[in-house]
């Protein structure tokens, strides 16, 4: 990793030497991949949010597009459907959104967003130059195709170099445009444009994309990959998504993209704890003499 791993973000100073951030997703879209809609009102996607800080996130990822190849959303659509979330999660916790629109990312950002996660690696550079003229930072996530296009059987040589090299290329772009090192931070894209086969590739050596020097975000709650490994349907993958966050913060990964929050958050909090990152935070009676009379509690 890159020397500074001290990041200041929403107002809290984060130690990525020593601390996994945990975002929640939270879509305002009616089709979104996981949860079906059922965040889409706007009541509905802030309730999730709060109950998301409830449950130990320390971001939200709002989304008003999914990602998967389907129709153009208009621009000014969806910022009607994120802004009103952001600017009423205002002073709750950190705030993602999730759009490779520039004038959504600005809406955005002026409506009290902290990060940017753009999925398509700002396949428009103005992008870079929203985040560059802001405290923002940026997510820079590696994909193919053109914004909610499809990418039939993409075929990679060395996936995981491809990627790499994909972002590094992009780091310097939006280094050019004024991002600052600081705030920048990459996502491998685990199945966004790559099979089963490249992800699974793409986590068993993902210290190669952490070498980059940048926070490493993964983004691998439910997806198909997931799935196709375990022959497990959509609301059957968190042990399998579990099992892939705590390898990939082993590998180095800091910041970690999760539907199911509080079973996330009390993953990653032991992996910290057996890194000899963090304290236990329960009361230690477990073998520990008695408070009273001296004998070992049972």
């Amino acid at each position: 990793m890159s020397a500074s791993q001290v990041r200041r973000i929403a107002g809290r100073e984060i130690d990525f030497a020593r601390r996994v951030v945990v975002m929640a997703i939270v879509n305002r879209t009616p089709d979104s991949f996981y949860d079906r809609g059922a965040t889409f009102a706007l009541d509905a996607a802030v309730g999730a949010a709060l109950a998301a800080y409830a449950d130990g996130a320390d971001w939200v990822d709002v989304g008003g597009a999914k990602f998967a190849p389907g129709p153009a959303i208009p621009v000014e659509e969806e910022i009607e459907r994120v802004v009103p979330v952001v600017a009423q999660l205002a002073g709750a916790g950190g705030i993602s959104v999730d759009t490779f629109h520039p004038d959504v990312a600005r809406a955005a950002i002026d409506a009290g967003a902290h990060v940017i996660n753009d999925t398509t690696g700002i396949h428009d550079p103005r992008m870079a130059d929203v985040v560059a003229d802001s405290d923002a930072t940026i997510v820079i996530t590696h994909s193919l195709a053109a914004p909610r296009t499809p990418h039939p059987s993409p075929t990679y040589g060395d996936v995981v170099a491809e990627v790499a090299d994909f972002l590094r290329r992009r780091v310097d772009l939006a280094l050019e445009r004024g991002v600052p090192a600081e705030r920048i931070i990459v996502d491998p894209g685990h199945d966004l444009n790559k099979t089963t086969a490249h992800s699974l590739e793409l986590t068993r050596r993902l210290g190669e994309i952490v070498a980059l020097g940048h926070p490493t975000l993964v983004a691998l709650s439910n997806k198909d990959f997931i799935g196709e490994t375990l022959a497990r349907e959509r609301g059957e993958r968190v042990a399998g998504s579990l099992a892939a966050a705590v390898w990939s913060v082993t590998q180095g990964a800091r910041l970690v993209r999760v539907h199911n929050v509080r079973e996330t958050v009390d993953a990653m909090r032991m992996t910290e704890a057996i890194l000899g990152w963090r304290e236990p935070t329960g009361p230690l009676v477990h073998n520990m003499p008695a408070q009273a009379g001296g004998e070992e509690a049972e």
